[in-house]
């Protein structure tokens, strides 16, 4: 049985937004992701869950119990604000020890709890720093730490790192998931930024004015995108017209190209759809399948890769990620490429 059940959540507001009919599973000691635009639900299913709102239809299920109605104070559930809304009059030991004292826990009970939740966010000995005179990640961590010390059943974190830098943000997309998981707290949480939602969660859920579109584990949505939309907004923007022409073959405005990848196989000739080629597909030189040539138009380092534009009979441009270790190709030149079939991939129109 599942911790958290959603199942068909529905919630109406009067400017005609609806969210429609939701539904997805959390299981015990997971980590899982809303992941879509701004403005297609995620944070207000988060409300709804949280109890702070109260949906139109449907249910959320805790251990297969109805919550829906229930007060949030009696879900024991933490959550955790992109803001942090931290205390500024109490320091960072205040902060951490508020909801233990709402709880009704002891002083000894709540000064050792501190203390363990602190040494796990790796804030040892700021017990009595001025939370004004911490840094964006120290912060950060303060929030963490206050949630999860009244040992929630499940953590929801709206956008956690989006009022990050980015040197720091990239440090703890590494290190929230580790500290999660040390924990052993089960965990939603909300973002817009794909790169983030890979990093940290063992699932996505997808979302697009207020539905699901897709869900699975990352490098499955990553790889298998379920549609055109899916894959544009997962920065996967190399997209052809293709029809199919014969099994395993596809005719495309760069060439006849042959898949291998998700979404040919059972389609029939003459299947119209999009080729996405992926960024990673591209080999340089032309001994290897699907050889096609192109003229380099932008090339962007990237720190341990090259970001190449290339344009092909001066109409399509598909953009590839070129290994640092390999000769990078200077703009106006033309190249020969092999695509890898299992690279590519066909979506329904």
């Amino acid at each position: 049985m599942p911790l958290l059940k959603a199942h068909r959540l529905r919630k109406s507001y009067p400017d005609g937004w609806t969210l429609s009919d939701v539904s997805f599973e959390v299981e015990e000691g997971e980590i899982l992701c809303l992941l879509g635009p701004s403005g297609c639900g995620k944070t207000t299913l988060l409300r709804l869950i949280a109890g702070l709102e109260v949906p139109d239809g449907g249910q959320v299920l805790l251990e297969g119990e109805d919550v829906t109605m229930m007060p949030p104070h009696l879900r024991g559930f933490g959550l955790m604000f992109q803001e942090y809304a931290l205390f500024p009059h109490k320091d960072v030991f205040g902060n951490v020890a508020f909801g233990l004292r709402m709880a009704g826990w002891d002083r000894e009970a709540i000064r050792e709890r501190v203390a363990e939740v602190l040494e796990l966010v790796g804030l040892r000995g700021f017990e009595h720093r001025d939370v004004s005179q911490l840094s964006g990640g120290e912060r950060q961590r303060v929030a963490l730490a206050r949630s999860l010390a009244p040992q929630p059943c499940l953590l929801m974190l709206d956008e956690p790192l989006g009022a990050l830098d980015r040197a720091l943000r990239e440090r703890l997309l590494e290190e929230l998931p580790a500290i999660l998981k040390r924990v052993g707290v089960t965990a939603i949480t909300v973002t817009h930024d794909q790169e983030e939602a890979f990093a940290i969660a063992d699932r996505v859920v997808v979302m697009r004015a207020g539905r699901v579109v897709q869900q699975g584990r990352p490098e499955a949505v990553y790889r298998r995108p379920i549609s055109v939309w899916v894959a544009r907004f997962l920065g996967l923007t190399n997209l052809l017209e293709a029809r199919v022409v014969g099994s395993g073959l596809v005719e495309t405005p760069i060439g006849t190209l042959r898949v291998e990848g998700w979404g040919i196989e059972g389609r029939d000739p003459g299947f119209a759809a999009r080729l996405l080629v992926r960024p990673e597909a591209a080999r340089l030189g032309d001994e290897g399948p699907n050889r096609v040539s192109g003229v380099v138009v932008e090339r962007t380092f990237r720190g341990s890769s090259y970001r190449i534009s290339l344009r092909f009979f001066d109409r399509e441009e598909l953009t590839f990620e070129w290994p640092g270790g390999q000769r990078v190709p200077e703009v106006g030149e033309g190249v020969e490429l092999s695509l890898d079939p299992m690279g590519l991939t066909l979506l329904p129109e």
